[in-house]
């Protein structure tokens, strides 16, 4: 092939276009035949836009009779919007028109333009892409997505509780599970017999709802941590189940059990003459001690059970509580403190019955989230017995004579929770 200069051959300094084969760059003819492609370009062009249809197989898209609205509106064809519908049109003309058609009138399509060649090759590539099932694909994928979102929707997420504390050497982020899950296997053997009155000649269990009644008031004017109340409660029943009580050193029995909660709990320990001052010096020094030997030799010095107050710190967590639901929630569960047929429960039930009925009784209607069942292990069914005995507890609490819970729930510190209305609704809602 004759190669010609830079000087003599204009037309090199040009940009070309490499959409044809068959020629070499700095040829003439090669030059001359690009002059020609972008001429049928533009018949092309000219032919896509206009009414007349160019013999070719992209024209064949207009052969369908539903898609005559868009050259009604002059819409360009070629940058067609696809809709679903108008992709279904498609798919469905594609089948049943173009494939024969498309066979007779491949052979009139010019060879003899390398132009041509090329824009046979797009077309073909157009036609596969409109004869692939595409249409039917968008579909499917699109209600598998819309099933799959509603799954996502429907499904209540549980809250990670323990992320915010993970930088807290003191929540034991990394242990708080397991020691949870210790807890629930030491309150299935040290759960106190909820008929260990019938072994007590001498005392009944008005007689110890009036003791725990009024250490309530006791531990709220020594202003002593949530856990020595709760502690202290534990520590009579277990030594009253193991042990027999005359009347008369029934009180005696309270006042001891706090003092070793306080030793076990407090960081500053009230003195036994404190203690001898509140029980308006009904005992001596010499018979608190003894009493005190007495009661860690019954519990073998065993003072490490898992009281209510450890599972309400962890479920108030998981429901994401405030002041309100907090103070409502050891309101219940105080007044539940008292009453002996209380014992039929575990500790972690009472913990979650107390914020459950917390939640119906602030907000009007049941309330338990995914996330409080899965760290209190509680469904809304199981609670509910518990529950409407709490309610029963709560709608009592400012008649009779055991108004200690009240009074103290009554006061400014505690925001006066004890003014909240009972859930009455979980009552009425009970199946006979």
């Amino acid at each position: 092939m004759e190669h010609i200069s830079d000087e003599n051959n204009p037309n090199l300094n040009k940009p070309t276009s490499f959409q044809g084969g068959g020629g070499v760059v700095g040829c003439r003819k090669f030059g001359q035949e690009i002059k020609h492609n972008r001429r049928a370009l533009s018949v092309i062009n000219h032919n896509l836009v206009g009414a007349k249809a160019y013999p070719c197989v992209v024209n064949k898209r207009g052969l369908s009779q539903r898609n005559e609205c868009f050259e009604n509106k002059q819409v360009d064809p070629v940058h067609r919007p696809i809709t679903r519908k108008f992709a279904a049109q498609i798919s469905s003309t594609s089948q049943r028109q173009w494939p024969e058609e498309s066979k007779k009138l491949k052979p009139s399509v010019p060879s003899s333009n390398e132009f041509g060649d090329c824009i046979f090759i797009d077309v073909e590539e157009n036609k596969a892409s409109a004869d692939h099932p595409v249409p039917m694909f968008l579909e499917e994928t699109d209600e598998m997505e819309e099933v799959e979102m509603e799954d996502i929707v429907e499904e209540e997420p549980i809250v990670d509780i323990d992320g915010c504390d993970a930088k807290n050497p003191l929540a034991v982020v990394e242990y708080v599970e397991d020691l949870y899950a210790c807890y629930r296997k030491m309150e299935n053997f040290s759960c106190i017999p909820p008929n260990y009155m019938e072994q007590q000649p001498d005392i009944n269990e008005k007689m110890r709802a009036i003791l725990i009644d009024w250490l309530i008031e006791v531990h709220d004017k020594f202003d002593l941590m949530g856990e020595t109340l709760f502690l202290t409660v534990n520590l009579i029943d277990r030594f009253l189940c193991q042990q027999t009580v005359v009347r008369k050193k029934l009180q005696l029995v309270g006042l001891v059990a706090m003092l070793l909660a306080c030793k076990y709990e407090e960081v500053s320990v009230p003195v036994v003459g404190d203690l001898i001052l509140i029980s308006d010096k009904a005992y001596s020094r010499k018979e608190v001690l003894e009493m005190e030997k007495l009661m860690l030799n019954t519990l073998q010095f065993n003072m490490s059970f898992p009281t209510p107050y450890v599972f309400m710190r962890r479920f108030l967590k998981a429901a994401q509580s405030d002041k309100k639901l907090e103070f409502l929630s050891f309101f219940l569960i105080e007044l539940a403190l008292v009453e002996y047929e209380m014992l039929k429960f575990q500790p972690s039930l009472l913990a979650a019955a107390a914020i459950y009925t917390a939640h119906c009784s602030l907000y009007g209607f049941k309330q338990w989230s995914k996330t409080c069942e899965w760290h209190s292990s509680y469904t809304e069914d199981e609670l509910l017995e518990c529950s409407r005995l709490m309610v029963g507890f709560h709608e009592r609490a400012a008649t009779g004579k055991l108004t200690g819970v009240h009074r103290k729930y009554g006061t400014s510190k505690f925001g006066f929770t004890a003014k909240c209305e009972a859930a009455k609704f979980l009552l009425e809602t009970q199946q006979p």
